[in-house]
């Protein structure tokens, strides 16, 4: 068995890849990737090089379901998620299965298992669709319950900021910070990530580490070299918003559908 691991953080990374052959010695763990850019990369350039995914969701660039935005996998894959079991549960089907972390030797030795069984009957592995990925999505959201609005600390006080305000959130100086339409900024106490997580990825998009756009606030798009995009917003922002060649397709296509 031919294992690719994708997962962000280094010794978490290891602790799996030591895990996974303790349980299966006969694995071969055939890389370590640690961003969505490197992984829809490796997936492009390794054909047919790994037998099963072990992804874990979130990754530093954003969320590992974006990778299915840009490339089709054909082989099971195995997430790595800290979500509630019980929202997962619909979802463990051919090729999609799931590990609580932190992950214990007898679950990952059941999904294992798992993949080999279906292996050995010779049944055809389902490939893993956007359109799956998007039902992931909703289930994990309580179905598609994304938030209305974020809970802002300004001065002394708790304020709502309605999510139809906002036209980009982003890092600046290691803090992460909203703007809105009117050119208000406030500060989160939270990471990307778990602002994107909020968020209805039909109206938001995590263009890079650094930002996540609403669609109503992109002006336009202008080609960068190799192959990526530069977006230009409706509302005045300093920074420029750099959108990889690998997320250039996925990032056209969430625009286009208005």
């Amino acid at each position: 068995m031919r294992a690719l691991i994708i997962e962000d953080e280094v010794p978490a990374a290891e602790a799996l890849a030591q895990l996974i052959v303790e349980v299966a010695p006969e694995t071969e763990i055939v890389g370590t990737l640690e961003s969505i850019e490197e992984s829809v990369e490796w997936f492009q350039s390794n054909p047919g090089a790994a037998d099963i995914v072990f992804m874990d969701i979130h990754l530093a660039d954003g969320s590992s379901f974006s990778i299915f935005d840009s490339v089709e996998i054909h082989i099971p894959v195995i997430f790595t998620t800290a979500y509630d079991q019980y929202a997962l549960k619909a979802f463990t089907v051919n090729s999609v299965d799931y590990l609580l972390k932190p992950i214990s030797r007898q679950e990952l030795t059941r999904a294992i298992d798992k993949y080999k069984r279906l292996y050995a009957s010779g049944e055809e592995m389902q490939t893993v669709t956007p359109k799956m990925m998007e039902n992931l999505i909703e289930s994990l959201r309580g179905g598609g319950g994304y938030k209305r609005s974020l809970l802002i600390s300004y001065k002394d006080k708790i304020i709502p900021v309605l999510v139809d305000d906002i036209a980009i959130i982003y890092i600046e100086c290691t803090m992460v910070k909203l703007s809105t339409f009117s050119g208000h900024i406030y500060y989160l106490n939270q990471t990307l990530d778990d602002v994107m997580s909020q968020l209805d990825p039909r109206r938001f998009f995590r263009a890079n580490r650094q930002q996540i756009v609403s669609k109503d606030a992109v002006k336009e798009l202008s080609t960068w070299f190799g192959g990526k995009l530069s977006v230009a917003l409706t509302v005045s922002f300093n920074d420029k918003i750099i959108v990889s060649k690998a997320r250039a397709g996925a990032f056209k296509q969430w625009l286009s559908e208005r």
